[in-house]
């Protein structure tokens, strides 16, 4: 068994976990930012441009480019959206920096967008936002954005660590700063030790613990159960968001869960019930167009009131928009659904609510700095900027956007630094001692687990919650988490070991599913994605919290602070010259 003489050690002096818009964005902003000489590593688990939710994303960058249109109100938008829950600080610099990164994507970056017939960017409507503003790449933005950052960063002298799965933050012996990162090589099985002075974590979120869920299955994570483990505040836990139109093509698929874009609905696409009777505008006034959180309920609602086994969905139609219009609009989305047997153009397709996007995560400051020196977190990793909802087209904003700024302050902060840091040998111990606990126990069957952690999560802490669910969630938890650590792993060759992998996979999963059971629980109103049937009012807006999870030996501590409200107050607007006395009454 590997002891930890036999690790392999490197230095570097920036280090990114991550290869998606965050990631990218971090690596050529910190090669410009950073002191000559400066020598940068990628590290990613599986191949540059070819993994993480970036790629996938099909319905576009939300960004204020005129035409009516202002920071202001995308940054209201994103307030009353997040329903008063997000760090305001975050929000605007989000809302502010997407105008100039935009403009670096087409420019410098290169990627290609859809137009007006005057040449203007093509921006489409989309859920909960007063103003057209989502600009896209038909329904395939994310490969365009990703394939793009690619070709930058492949082009530049950037070590890339390819199939490094990273599994631990590894900090100093004192624990007031990062020292470096501990991957498995999963080429080899061998342990990577790299130390860096600056490291970004953008390793995304991926709720994957659901019965339905959108991001692959590789997505664990496993960034927030290392920033956990290490002792960092986790704000937020609770807000996991459901993407209300999840594809239903059958349990023998991985296509069910895989998301029908936003921009189906913002286009005119109707939900049916059982009955083909629209059924949104039941449950809040914007129908099909109300945000994410709200359209998963209401679905969510539907599938409880129908009886048929046959049909656990409901259906979304687009065929009285036209065809041939649907096919020219959503190509991607039709070829999509053709592949599992539906006829979005002209017919109906079932769908139901899909884990999609993760608005919890690290505390971090606007420049994305954590509470530990030399740790940045940017993209899903990071907490704050949604509060407890993301309007769709926010995302890859979001992480493009703050890869960048982490880039530039890594860039800045590398000039201040000393040495490298040395590591704690005890931690670096603990985490290999940790990967390798299942070598040494009998094998058995991960993937059962996994389905058992799948259902547990959907049942009872999945679109509508009580308190008494959400205990039993935790127990569920519990129990699927101690059978995994009795569960093992063949260690006759490590070297694409994918069982280890789906191990240790679990391991992040059933650790995150329990913070957010407990956050879930600690948080008694319905506030965005979070909906308490037991505590079904959304609270004072003036006295909101968010939630904040710790770590502290084998304790998970829970609190609530209170929401700072730096620009806007509930009750207030900004308007376009974003004075401080332009704050008036919102209507």
């Amino acid at each position: 068994m590997t002891s930890i003489r036999d690790i392999e050690r490197e230095d570097t002096d920036i280090l990114i976990l991550g290869s998606g818009g965050a990631g990218l964005f971090a690596a050529l902003h910190a090669q410009q930012s950073a002191p000559e000489g400066t020598r940068i590593t990628l590290a990613v688990k599986g191949l540059i441009g070819k993994c993480g939710c970036t790629r996938m994303v099909q319905g576009g960058y939300n960004v204020a480019l005129g035409g009516g249109d202002t920071v202001e109100r995308h940054f209201m938008d994103t307030i009353q959206g997040g329903k008063w829950l997000p760090n305001q600080d975050m929000a605007w610099r989000l809302c502010e920096q997407a105008v100039i990164r935009i403009r670096e994507l087409e420019n410098e970056i290169g990627c290609f967008f859809d137009r007006n017939p005057d040449g203007s960017l093509h921006q489409k409507a989309f859920a909960g936002q007063t103003a057209d503003r989502t600009v896209h790449k038909g329904d395939l933005t994310g490969i365009e954005i990703i394939s793009r950052l690619m070709e930058h960063v492949l082009a530049r002298p950037i070590r890339k660590l390819q199939e490094h799965r990273a599994i631990g933050l590894i900090p100093t012996r004192d624990g007031s700063a990062l020292a470096g990162v501990l991957f498995i090589d999963m080429r080899t099985g061998r342990f990577r030790l790299v130390r860096a002075k600056c490291v970004m974590m953008g390793t995304g979120g991926g709720p994957t613990m659901y019965k339905y869920h959108t991001p692959s299955g590789d997505k664990t994570m496993d960034g927030l159960a290392m920033a956990l483990r290490i002792g960092l505040p986790l704000r937020d836990m609770e807000m996991v968001q459901f993407h209300p139109t999840g594809l239903l093509a059958g349990d023998d698929t991985r296509m069910t869960g895989t998301v029908l874009e936003e921009g189906l609905r913002g286009a005119g696409g109707q939900l049916l019930n059982a009955r083909g009777d629209r059924f949104m505008f039941d449950y809040d006034q914007q129908g099909e167009r109300a945000t994410r959180d709200v359209v998963s309920r209401g679905i969510y609602a539907e599938m409880r009131k129908n009886n048929d086994p046959e049909q656990v969905g409901m259906f979304i139609s687009m065929s009285h928009l036209g065809p041939e219009n649907v096919r020219r609009k959503f190509a991607g989305m039709v070829k999509r659904c053709a592949d599992s047997g539906f006829d979005l153009a002209g017919g109906k397709v079932e769908v139901v609510p899909t884990a999609h996007y993760f608005m919890g995560g690290v505390v971090v400051d606007p420049d994305t700095r954590t509470a530990i020196e030399g740790l940045y977190v940017a993209g899903e990793d990071a907490g704050g900027a949604h509060g407890s909802n993301r309007l769709g087209g926010n995302g890859v904003a979001n992480s493009t956007v703050y890869g960048g700024v982490a880039g530039d302050v890594m860039g800045m902060d590398m000039r201040r630094m000393g040495a490298l840091r040395d590591p704690d040998e005890q931690v670096l111990a603990a985490e290999i001692e940790r990967a390798c606990h299942p070598l040494r126990r009998k094998p058995g069957h991960i993937q059962n687990l996994r389905h058992k952690l799948q259902e547990a999560m959907w049942e009872d802490v999945g679109v509508m919650r009580t308190g008494p669910g959400l205990q039993r969630g935790q127990r569920r938890v519990a129990e699927i988490r101690a059978e995994l650590m009795e569960t093992g792993v063949d260690p006759s060759n490590l070297a694409f070991n994918l069982t280890w992998h789906d191990w240790l996979n679990m391991a992040s999963l059933t650790e995150i599913s329990a913070v957010i059971a407990r956050a879930g629980e600690l948080r008694e109103n319905s506030r965005g994605a979070h909906y308490r049937e037991d505590f079904p009012e959304p609270g004072e807006m003036e006295a909101s919290y968010f939630t904040v999870a710790r770590q502290k030996g084998n304790e998970l501590e829970l609190e609530r602070e209170d929401v700072r409200f730096t620009i806007v107050r509930p009750g207030e607007t900004i308007l376009p010259e974003g004075e401080p006395e332009t704050l008036v009454a919102a209507q």
